[in-house]
Parts: C-alpha cells; structure tokens; sequence
C-alpha cells in the first residue's frame, strides 16, 4: 500500500495526539511529543489541524508532524518505523514539493528524529544541518525535592496570572486568556498543568506547563518562563523542580525539556533543577 500524507481536520486531531502518546517511550529518541501540539493548540483546534499532516500506509499512522511555523515541520516517528525506507523517501518527497502542502518553496526546516531513516534522507537530499539543540532530561523514579517557593496548580480563575507572567517572560508573547483556554480544551491538556511560582511577597514570577503522555511515559515542559522583573533570584530552577515533581504526581517516568544550545543560561537552569544533558540534535534545513 502507498504511503499517504493527510491533514487530520478537527476531527481527527485527537487521534493524532493519541498516537503521538503511544511513541513516547524511555529510551527513544528526542521527537514531537503531544505536548507540543497541545501547546500549540492555544491558537485554536482549527489552527492546530491545520497545522499537523500524518503520514499512514494502510490506515495505519507512521509519522505525524507539526508546522510549528509555517517553514519548520517537526516529526515524529513510530518506534518500527524508525528506519522504514519507503516512509523516508515519502516524506522527503513531500516535504520537497511545495505542492504536497506540506511545506513551502525556499527556506525550510525539519526536525527528525535522531537516527531515523528520514534524517539519513534529507541529508542526501542536500538538507544541511542546523543550529544545534540541547535536550535535557531528569529521571522520576525518585521523589522531587521542595523547590523552596509557593507554586500554586493555574486553573481557569488564575489564567490571567499565568499569562501575564508568559508574556513578561518572552518578549513579543502574544499569549492571551482566550488563548490559554484554547490550550486547556484541547485533549492533550487533560494530561497537563499549568504551575506559577511565587515570591515572599507574593508576586508571580515564574510559570511552566507541563504535558503527561500517560504513566509510565516521558513528560514535557513546555514552555517555562521567569517575569524579567524577577529574573537572577533562582525562580527558574524553582519551577523547574516543580514542573518535575507536577510530572511525577501524574506518573511520568521522566520530564523532559528542549533548548537551543546557544541559550547557556537556560540550560544552567535544567541542570540546576536536576536534568541531565542529552546528546545534542540538529534541525535539517534548505536554504532559500
């Protein structure tokens, strides 16, 4: 059977996210996680199955991926099909021709899993490496320390906090209430929290999300943010270790994060918090 690349619609987007649960698994590669597109579903359902293409043979889904801009596409990958051949050279196909309406002519990137077929086949394709990135990972099987600060669950009566904090940690955020209740209705929340940390005084200076792909799976945290204000106080460790230990009470059995290798400090802050580098991973990418 011929390999064929959809969008899932709406309707199909929880699907999609459910496979993407049955991926993870300790010991696989860094890939999309649900977490990701449940991030990524703050724009609104419709966006989000705009923005995600499967890849099936025979009614089965072997790859999904995400646009998370409209010229970057990340992927994942199932587990047996990892260095399936006929799916690499679908993809690399589709992700070359801009008719397939995956991506679009000139400047692109792909984010592939490590040692995946796919990866192997972009680079003959003439796909250069990129900017390098650095996974970073904390095992759950042990209790998570008190991070030292009040950390307060965000429900829909403290979203505005949560935002607020969002878009006073990254600049040019366009987070909004509406926004995070775009986020929270997607299945993927169902298994996420959101957390904000507070000082002695009370104010709101650090938030994180995390995402549960289900007991016994790798969590995600994404994104995590301190208020520029309240920036130099450890507050980012201090969330950090919270979201560790929100991940553990949902039966995550790691929490993982991702960050460009450029960003020193971020990475000083996993570290801090207990993660452990992962071996770096690069985007594919086509020049313009």
């Amino acid at each position: 059977m011929a390999i064929v690349v959809r969008k899932p619609g709406v309707e199909g987007l929880d699907g999609a996210v459910g496979v993407l649960r049955e991926w993870q698994h300790e010991g696989a590669p860094v890939q999309l996680h649900p977490g990701d597109v449940g991030w990524f579903r703050r724009f609104g359902a419709e966006a989000a199955a705009g923005a995600v293409r499967t890849w099936s043979r025979d009614g089965r889904v072997l790859a999904v991926g995400l646009l998370d801009d409209p010229r970057l596409l990340r992927l994942a990958i199932a587990p047996d099909a990892q260095r399936d051949g006929e799916l690499a050279r679908q993809v690399v196909e589709d992700v070359t021709d801009p008719e397939r309406g995956v991506l679009p002519a000139g400047e692109a990137y792909v984010e592939a899993p490590t040692g995946s077929l796919v990866q192997d086949a972009l680079a003959e394709g003439g796909w250069t490496a990129g900017d390098p990135w650095t996974p970073l990972r904390r095992d759950l099987a042990e209790p998570v320390e008190d991070p030292g600060v009040r950390v307060e669950e965000v429900g829909p009566e403290q979203a505005h906090v949560r935002v607020a904090v969002q878009r006073a940690s990254f600049d040019g955020s366009t987070f909004t209430e509406e926004r995070w209740r775009a986020m929270a209705a997607g299945s993927a929340y169902t298994d996420a929290r959101c957390l904000v940390a507070y000082d002695g005084r009370g104010d709101a200076v650090a938030a994180v999300t995390v995402w549960s792909a289900g007991p016994g799976r790798p969590g995600l945290l994404e994104p995590m943010g301190v208020h520029r204000d309240h920036r130099g106080h450890g507050y980012g460790r201090a969330i950090t270790v919270a979201a560790a230990s929100a991940l553990r009470r949902l039966g995550s059995s790691s929490a993982l994060v991702c960050t460009p290798s450029s960003n020193v400090g971020a990475v000083a802050t996993y570290e801090s918090a207990g993660f452990r580098r992962r071996p770096e991973i690069r985007d594919r990418c086509r020049g313009a």
